[in-house]
């Protein structure tokens, strides 16, 4: 009689799952179809911004990449947890499942497969990296950015459209500096900073990059689209003191 009534009970849990189930995905694909369009870009994206330079794209197909390995690990795991759960699942109250100390070839799995996954995601990351931060021997216009409490100043470089002369932009951490760049045309920045540790970051961008006093760091972009981005007023990422994070 107990097991009858055990075996019932199991037969109503699974149904109020399958319903939960039956319910639960169509409300989910409903609410996603309500979604508007600017949010399903930003799925599409995988929650990046909209990106404003050729070198972002670099960045884009690792960050699409990595996504697509940690899925496919993660199909992977939840196969073999699924595998297991059904395969060796206890098919009586009486019975002991078999008691083994150790398994060699999963042990081995388990400590050879993910050294490797991290190995390739390493080497993928350093190779985009060196693509990303590497600078262009002849941009057509350079920006100075120095890093200051709590601000930024833009220089730009020896700009033709005002006569060979510097341009700059001096920012207070009431009033941000705005970047202005020229659509098509390369710009390398290099970062200094006298006296405080910043972050310079341009979520259009989808980079950032160390500003460090006495170290004089740098990259190259070429902005692809015209218009105004998110980030057109760089912030800093370090997220070190209030004046950073209210940037």
């Amino acid at each position: 009689m107990s097991r009858t009534l055990t075996e019932r009970k199991k037969r109503r849990s699974r149904a109020r799952r399958l319903a939960v189930t039956a319910v639960g995905l169509p409300a989910l694909l409903l609410a996603l179809t309500g979604c508007s369009e600017d949010t399903v870009d930003s799925l599409k994206r995988l929650g990046l911004p909209e990106i404003a330079t050729d070198q972002g794209n670099q960045i884009y197909d690792l960050w699409v990449g990595s996504w697509i390995a940690a899925g496919l690990v993660g199909v992977f795991v939840w196969g073999l947890i699924l595998y297991a759960a059904i395969r060796f699942r206890r098919r009586d109250d009486d019975e002991i499942p078999a008691q083994v100390r150790y398994n060699l070839p999963i042990e081995v799995l388990y400590t050879i497969a993910p050294l490797i996954i991290v190995a390739v995601l390493f080497f993928f990351t350093l190779e985009t990296q060196n693509k990303v931060l590497e600078t262009v021997e002849d941009p057509d216009h350079e920006v100075q950015v120095v890093g200051q409490q709590w601000s930024w100043t833009f220089s730009y470089l020896g700009e033709e459209a005002v006569g060979g002369q510097d341009v700059y932009d001096v920012g207070t951490p009431a009033q941000l500096p705005e970047l202005w760049l020229v659509e098509g045309e390369t710009v390398t920045f290099t970062l200094l900073s006298p006296d405080v540790i910043h972050s310079f970051w341009a979520p259009s961008f989808i980079m950032k990059l160390d500003v460090i006093p006495g170290r004089e760091n740098s990259f190259s972009v070429t902005p692809t689209r015209a218009g105004s981005t998110p980030g057109a007023a760089p912030s800093c990422a370090a997220g070190c003191t209030p004046g950073c994070c209210s940037r």
